[in-house]
C-alpha cells in the first residue's frame, strides 16, 4: 500500500473547491479564425464559475436523495475546461515524460499509455468527488475576476486572478494558469492558491509515492485516493 501520508491535502475546504482545476498540460497552436470563434481565458473561467457555482447552489435541494446527480454535473462541467488527461500526465512527471516514452519498445510504450489511462480515470474521479462535496459549503460566496496577464512572449499563455470571498472575511487569491489549444480553445493548465502551486504539490506527492511502492506504477494508481484529502497546509 502507499502511505496515505503521500497524498495531497487541502490547507481550507475552500482549496479543495479550488483545487479541481489544476492542469499541467501544454498549449498548441490556434489559428487566428478559431481563436476569434473561442472565448478567451477571462470569459472561459468566468462561464465555469458561474455555471458551478449554480450547481452548488441548487444542490441541496436534492442532493441527499441523488447525490450522483450533483457529483455527475460538477464533473460535466469540468471536463469542459480542464484537460485531466494532461494534468496526471504532469502530474505523473517523469515517469510519463515524451523522453521516457520514446525510450520504450512498443510494449513498454503500451503499459505506460495503460497507466497514464489508468491515472487519469482515478485522478479525475477522486477529484470531481472530493470538489464537488467541498464546493457545497460555498455556493453563496462572492467571487470577482481580476485581470488577465498573459505571458511574456507568448499569447497562447495566460493567468487570470480570481478572488473568492469567504464567510470567515478572508479573501483568497486564486491564479489560473491558463493555455491556448491548437482548437483554440483555453483550458487551465495549473493553479496557484495564496502562492500555493498545485502542480506543484501533487507532482512532489506522486513522485514520494512511487518511492515508496519502489517504482511500480500500478501500485501508485491502484491507491491514490484523492477523497482522503483533507488539507494541503504547508504544515508538516
Amino acid at each position: 500500500m502507499v502511505n496515505s501520508a503521500f497524498t495531497p491535502r487541502v490547507m481550507t475546504p475552500l482549496v479543495a473547491i479550488l483545487a479541481m482545476c489544476a492542469h499541467l498540460g501544454f498549449a498548441s497552436f490556434a489559428s487566428a479564425e478559431e481563436e476569434i470563434r473561442k472565448p478567451g481565458p477571462r470569459e472561459v473561467v468566468a462561464a465555469a464559475t458561474d455555471n458551478i457555482m449554480t450547481l452548488a447552489r441548487e444542490a441541496p435541494a436534492y442532493f441527499d436523495t441523488d447525490p450522483d446527480r450533483y457529483t455527475k454535473a460538477v464533473g460535466e462541467e469540468l471536463d469542459g475546461v480542464v484537460d485531466f488527461r494532461g494534468f496526471a500526465r504532469s502530474v505523473m512527471g517523469r515517469y510519463a515524460s515524451n523522453k521516457l516514452f520514446q525510450s520504450l519498445d512498443e510494449v513498454g510504450k503500451d503499459k505506460l499509455r495503460g497507466q497514464l489511462i489508468a491515472f487519469t480515470d482515478v485522478l479525475r474521479s477522486g477529484m470531481v468527488n472530493t470538489y464537488s462535496r467541498g464546493l457545497l459549503a460555498f455556493g453563496g460566496s462572492k467571487v470577482e475576476l481580476g485581470e488577465v496577464d498573459m505571458a511574456p512572449g507568448s499569447t497562447r499563455v495566460a493567468s487570470v486572478t480570481q478572488r473568492v470571498f469567504g464567510d470567515d472575511g478572508k479573501i483568497y487569491t486564486v491564479k489560473y494558469q491558463m493555455g491556448q489549444y491548437r482548437d483554440g480553445s483555453w483550458k487551465l493548465r495549473n493553479l496557484i492558491i495564496e502562492n500555493i502551486n498545485l502542480g506543484e504539490i501533487y507532482r512532489g506527492q506522486f513522485e514520494a509515492a512511487v518511492l515508496e511502492a519502489d517504482g511500480d506504477l500500478n501500485v501508485v494508481i491502484a491507491n491514490w485516493d484523492d477523497n482522503r484529502v483533507k488539507s494541503l497546509s504547508t504544515e508538516e
